[in-house]
């Protein structure tokens, strides 16, 4: 082959590409400006399945052949094989014995015996990436320190040790969902479950809080972090009030309240229906374990009160009483006794400061959700108008690796900064093998999350919305979230070493960037928004701009004739 015909030749490219459950193997190839409707004259297809390949070849007016490895799947090398020559495309469509996503493919390395073979070894590239198992694997760890992705400064000041999971962002719904809002169920415990989930997932030194795509770090973990100084004084109150009933409610769930002088006088006060009912819930407080803890034993402690507590503390006739709704009557029979007296005054003066903390923690309301909510990914429902997210960078090279939660200049709001697990590494080197990291990057992570807001709101649509200017900077329309594929330069020359090829789990989705767009285009967006009930996701500009870049990198995987459907462009994304 002449050297301007192999010049030629190495401008094809090829995608492989199958669809979940579909046992068929689809084979693109495609180049620049080549027509091989015209061009490609006598087109033959060749399978070679001791060599794992199919070899296209045509006359151009030379002959061209084309080497195209074939991706580890059952094939079926007895059915015919399909192909033709399109405008700007060659299709070859192969069957296959079972689908891309069968169990027996997936497992494919124990099948063939190919994972103790360092040569043959593939990356782990064939499953989507899980997000969900990252608590464990660190907490597996002695210690663990955070580096930045882009230049391996180390970012925290000691080795953390203390790894927990953050709370659903619809921890109040779940709460509501399960216990009820009622004064029958369980003494008001769901307003309760939710202080006591605020408290326990504050951002406290040496504790790293992790949700499915970020870390979380109080800010005196970091080294060499520069937030901005506190900045008015409406937002200083707002934090000392927040920090107040922070440590108000550490104060009462570990220290009991020692006894007063004053007790008789107090035990009369509450001596009410309206303090009654506070005393009996406080008695309720007292014998429950903390209420972060596991749901089922809170629900437990709570029906066995009054057969375990009542009956073996108080007299017959008030332990008879043991629904929550009878509560407040036994209440009133414990004060007449006077030895209950000093143990009314304690709880009392402790459930009126966990009522402060409460009260405290409920004016903050407005933003609770807002710090908790996964800033990755943000939703509208999770967003706080009093709440400005900035961009935390490396203090060595500037990259930006995460977010935290402004008010008005004070930052971080509740001293947490999250680290995205796409631009950190847990060791070094960076993305090496002990990097419990290293598979995470901005597409599979944004794709995954994607997925899951389709299921959650069955919607297909999306505007995603650039978190500060709030304006759109993306449509997108996801089109298959269950297909694989896997795309690379074709190969012309014999000798040439044939790599073996994965397929790999992406989705298909159609995208139109109108970051750039003019006022009239916004306007056509916001109409399509509206029109077509599309969610909307709120992401910092340089997410959106990596996204855009990502985006407009898969439309490579795909000839020109896919490039643009209804005025959006085509594209593929790793999950």
């Amino acid at each position: 082959m002449a050297a301007g015909d192999e010049k030629h030749c190495r401008k094809w490219r090829y995608t492989w590409e199958s669809q979940s459950h579909i046992p068929t193997l689809r084979l693109l190839l495609f180049a620049k400006n080549a027509n091989p409707s015209l061009q490609c004259l006598n087109l033959k297809v060749q399978l070679f399945p001791s060599q794992s390949l199919v070899a296209v070849s045509w006359f151009e007016p030379a002959q061209v052949s084309l080497r195209v490895p074939i991706p580890r799947v059952l094939v079926d090398f007895e059915s015919p094989v399909s192909f033709r020559a399109l405008d700007d495309h060659i299709e070859v469509k192969l069957l296959l014995l079972l689908p891309v996503d069968h169990p027996v493919v997936s497992s494919f390395d124990s099948v063939m015996n190919l994972s103790d073979d360092p040569v043959n070894a593939l990356p782990d590239v064939s499953e989507p990436l899980v997000m969900g198992s990252d608590v464990k694997n660190l907490s597996s760890r002695a210690a663990v320190h955070f580096y930045c992705g882009s230049c391996s400064f180390k970012l925290t000041r000691n080795p953390l040790r203390s790894f927990v999971e953050m709370p659903s962002v619809n921890w109040r719904e779940v709460a509501d969902n399960w216990f009820g809002a009622c004064c029958c169920s369980f003494g008001g415990i769901s307003e309760k479950l939710v202080i006591k989930y605020a408290n326990s997932y504050t951002c406290a030194p040496g504790v790293c809080l992790l949700s499915s795509t970020s870390i979380t770090l109080c800010k005196d973990d970091l080294i060499e972090y520069n937030f901005p100084e506190r900045g008015g004084e409406e937002c200083n109150s707002k934090s000392d009030k927040f920090e107040e009933g922070i440590n108000k409610a550490a104060i009462n769930s570990e220290i009991s309240m020692e006894r007063s002088s004053t007790c008789s006088e107090i035990g009369k006060t509450i001596y009410n229906s309206d303090e009654s009912s506070r005393f009996a819930d406080s008695q309720n407080e007292k014998l429950n374990v903390n209420l972060g803890h596991e749901v089922g034993e809170e629900k437990s402690n709570h029906d066995d009160f009054s057969r375990s507590y009542l009956d073996s503390h108080v007299p017959a006739d008030v332990a008879m009483a043991s629904s929550c709704c009878a509560h407040m009557t036994s209440s009133v029979h414990i004060l007449e006794n006077e030895d209950w007296q000093h143990q009314c005054c304690e709880n009392a003066r402790k459930e009126h400061k966990d009522t402060t903390a409460m009260e405290i923690l409920a004016s903050q309301k407005s933003f609770l959700n807002g710090f908790l909510e996964d800033v990755f990914m943000a939703r509208s429902s999770n967003l706080s108008e009093d709440i400005d997210w900035c961009e935390f960078t490396c203090p060595q090279c500037k990259s930006v690796l995460g977010a935290y939660p402004s008010c008005k200049g004070e930052a971080p709001v509740d001293g947490g900064v999250r680290l995205f697990k796409c631009n950190i590494s847990t060791c070094l080197p960076v993305r090496g093998s002990g990097d419990l990291f290293r598979q995470y990057t901005m597409g599979k992570m944004f794709a995954n999350k994607l997925v899951e807001c389709a299921n959650d709101e069955s919607s297909f649509r999306f505007a995603v919305i650039d978190l500060k200017a709030k304006s759109p900077a993306l449509q997108i329309i996801l089109i298959n979230p269950d297909t694989w594929s896997i795309s690379g330069d074709c190969f012309i020359t014999e000798d040439s070493e044939v790599p073996k090829l994965q397929l790999q789990p992406v989705i298909k989705l159609l995208f139109s960037e109108c970051s750039t767009a003019t006022e009239l285009q916004l306007r056509m967006t916001e109409e399509w928004i509206t029109n077509n009930s599309a969610e909307s996701i709120f992401m910092l500009t340089y997410q959106i701009k990596e996204l855009v870049a990502s985006m407009m990198s898969g439309r490579d995987a795909y000839p020109p004739s896919y490039a643009s459907i209804q005025g959006l462009c085509l594209s593929s994304m790793q999950r």
